[in-house]
């Protein structure tokens, strides 16, 4: 496939015109009324009668005030592909923590918007583009330092939302069209384009829409652009009996939920040319973004091309790059979010994009939820921009009172790569080990001797054979398959039940959740495989061999012995011989598989 990507030492491109995606009801939309007002507002001594604020001296909080990390609290791995990993690579103690106190004052001296930080203005009703020091910041780093190459003239904007989640949905409202079976004809429905297995919080969102649900085929990368069932497939022979072909996709491009593959650039080229040519959106989410793991394959990992303009930071430009470094028609909209890189509970993150596109959106949150949370959007940006030279009023989250600024603010994001590469490696050195069956003559007897009895005495002869280490090699069997993950949090395992013993006797599937209730008696839950299929072909086809393991949440102290626990329960589900082991495992089963639908493992499944 030939990449239709202009040079971008050319001209650059107006992004192309993509209104006709928009929804009816995002069409319609017109700019708030309000704003015709705001040239009043700004008279010098105007008697403010007119606007509906609530007096900003009745607020409750005099301040909000933080103990924060400073930027250099975590220690960062290299930037370099390593294989096998170097001792920067290996776990370290706890570091001395030493913090910052944060402090946004009720009310700052500065007059200026852009970096007044203080509860007389974040608590207010705000812009629905987001708080403007925190809005200024990262349209400032979004585009001189995330994405310094986006190749269409005068580059994207951006408006913040309450987390990816958020995010998407309100990409969903302002580009596709409600569909309603029985009263809207077929070939109205419209489409979204996903991996095979995905997020399902974000399918969750687009089903009730009334969209076909179009899977398209992976590989360890992430989404395949050629071959059976990739992108070229899934468009070229689109079946318009289920509806229009899609026009929308969504994806994870780094550390895939729940795969974990990161797409090369040459990939991102190649799907990028079909989306121009089908003429699709692009819908990019990027939770797991800074988390790219060298370590995992060594030299193997993906080379990058030199960008014409660096991000200023080497961790950055050794990143893969998003989407939007190929997006010369303005046709991806990439969503970003604190979740990760703060705490999941700030329900705060930015959506990129061509202007025209944000505007709409823009239209689209003025009317719902307005604006993130004042308290979080001013926490964040005194953190990371602080408080004007020269106000002593607040503090920002360096140890002098400023903000840890763009310096600072990818110095922690290095730190916190580094930290979730080293539990991604601590789980997989001790994934590897117990990946391997190993069968003996002696053990055998015994194994069958633990065929008739209860579940609670089977584990107890388990626990004493894994303690015995006198016996003689017959046979080894790999009884589960893994890839180092390049990105994100999680590690997908899938299992080789063709292998098991009684394969023969009980149906895969059902030995897949036999094994699933087996580990929660070894004390380790995992998120069956069956939750990411987006479709029931998929989950009925292949993910019930598969499950996904998240290495970032628990303690530290517990990630080997956990990992360990997988492992080992893993072996001995593979020595179980007797189908009553099996029926015993599963005699709550219809419960069990209700927790297993999308609601009750939502938990589980990473939001964003």
């Amino acid at each position: 496939m030939c990449d239709s990507t202009p040079s971008l030492s050319a001209a650059q491109p107006e992004p192309a015109d993509l209104s006709h995606h928009l929804s009816r009801s995002t069409r319609a939309r017109q700019a708030s009324n309000i704003k015709q007002f705001y040239k009043y507002f700004l008279i010098p001594g105007i008697g403010q009668l007119a606007g509906g604020l609530p007096n900003n001296n009745y607020f409750p909080f005099d301040t909000l005030e933080a103990k924060a990390a400073l930027p250099e609290r975590w220690t960062p791995t290299s930037n370099d592909p390593v294989d096998p990993p170097t001792q920067s690579h290996k776990p370290k103690k706890e570091p001395s923590q030493p913090e910052s106190r944060v402090v946004v004052p009720h009310t700052a001296t500065t007059a200026n918007a852009l970096k007044k930080i203080d509860l007389d203005s974040a608590l207010q009703y705000g812009q629905a583009q987001g708080y403007p020091p925190l809005y200024q910041f990262l349209l400032q780093f979004t585009v001189e330092n995330l994405h310094p190459n986006i190749p269409y003239k005068n580059g994207p904007e951006i408006i913040l939302t309450c987390g990816n989640t958020d995010g998407f949905g309100k990409c969903l409202t302002a580009l596709n069209n409600e569909w309603f079976e029985g009263r809207d004809p077929i070939s109205e429905r419209e489409g979204l384009l996903c991996e095979e297995y995905t997020y399902m919080n974000a399918i969750g969102s687009a089903r009730p829409r009334g969209m076909n649900i179009a899977p398209v085929a992976i590989d360890g990368e992430g989404m395949k652009a050629e071959g059976p069932g990739g992108l070229e497939d899934v468009l070229e022979n689109w079946d318009f009996a289920k509806g229009k072909r899609p026009h929308l996709m969504y994806t994870v491009t780094i550390g895939q939920n729940p795969t974990s593959g990161v797409l090369s650039v040459q990939r991102r080229k190649e799907i990028y040319a079909l989306c121009v040519k089908y003429d699709v959106i692009i819908i990019e989410d990027e939770p797991y973004w800074y988390l790219q793991y060298p370590s995992s394959n060594g030299t193997s990992f993906p080379s990058l091309p030199k960008p014409q303009k660096s991000s200023g930071y080497e961790f950055l430009d050794s990143l893969v790059p998003s989407f939007l470094s190929v997006d010369y028609q303005g046709r991806v909209l990439r969503l970003d979010t604190f979740s990760k890189t703060v705490a999941p509970g700030c329900r705060l993150g930015w959506i990129t994009g061509q202007p025209a596109l944000i505007e709409r959106i823009l239209r689209i949150t003025e009317t719902s939820t307005q604006q993130p949370s004042g308290f979080v959007q001013s926490m964040i940006a005194q953190l990371i921009v602080g408080p004007p030279t020269g106000d002593k009023t607040g503090a920002g989250g360096d140890k002098d009172g400023t903000g840890w600024s763009v310096e600072g603010w990818v110095r922690w994001l290095e730190g916190l790569r580094g930290e979730y590469e080293r539990r991604m490696n601590d789980m997989c050195d001790t994934l590897d080990i117990g990946a391997t069956l190993v069968k003996s003559g002696r053990r055998n007897s015994l194994t069958e001797m633990t065929g008739n009895l209860s579940l609670d005495a089977y584990n107890a002869v388990e626990e004493k054979k894994e303690t015995e280490d006198e016996w003689s090699v017959i046979e080894t069997t790999r009884i589960y398959e893994f890839i180092r993950p390049m990105g994100g949090m999680f590690i997908w395992v899938r299992c080789n039940f063709p292998s098991h013993p009684l394969a023969s006797k009980v149906a895969l599937p059902r030995l897949a959740r036999a094994l699933w209730v087996y580990w929660t008696t070894r004390k380790v839950l995992v998120s069956p495989g069956a939750i990411f299929a987006p479709t029931v072909e998929i989950g009925e086809r292949d993910a019930w061999e598969c499950y996904r393991l998240c290495f970032a949440a628990c303690p530290r102290e517990d990630l080997v012995p956990i990992s360990e626990r997988f492992a080992k329960g893993a072996q001995a589900f593979w020595r179980i011989k007797k189908v009553s082991v099996i029926d015993e495992l599963l005699k709550d089963e219809v419960v069990m598989m209700r927790g297993m639908e999308v609601g009750g493992m939502a938990a589980l499944t990473g939001f964003c």
